[in-house]
């Protein structure tokens, strides 16, 4: 009923932030030469799209300032 407090040392929280291991991570696994390939392959992929989208709406983001009151020759024929 009456329960006995023991002392707890919280002192191992307060040192973790100051821990440094002396164990070194295994290095890592070098891309192989298909993987570097596929890699450049995708890349220049995203970038050709992006340049693709551009080329293809520019027309489309113009303003076109020769001709402001071009009419058809259907409207004018009536």
């Amino acid at each position: 009923m009456f329960r006995r407090r023991e002392s707890v040392p919280f002192a191992f929280l307060a040192e973790a932030d100051r821990f440094r291991s002396n164990v070194a991570p295994p290095p890592r696994e070098r891309a192989s030469a298909g993987q570097m390939a596929g890699r450049w392959l995708l890349g220049l992929t995203l970038v050709a799209g992006l340049v693709g989208s551009l080329v293809v709406g520019m027309p489309a983001l113009s303003v076109d300032t020769a001709s402001p009151t071009q009419q058809s020759q259907a409207s004018q024929g009536r």
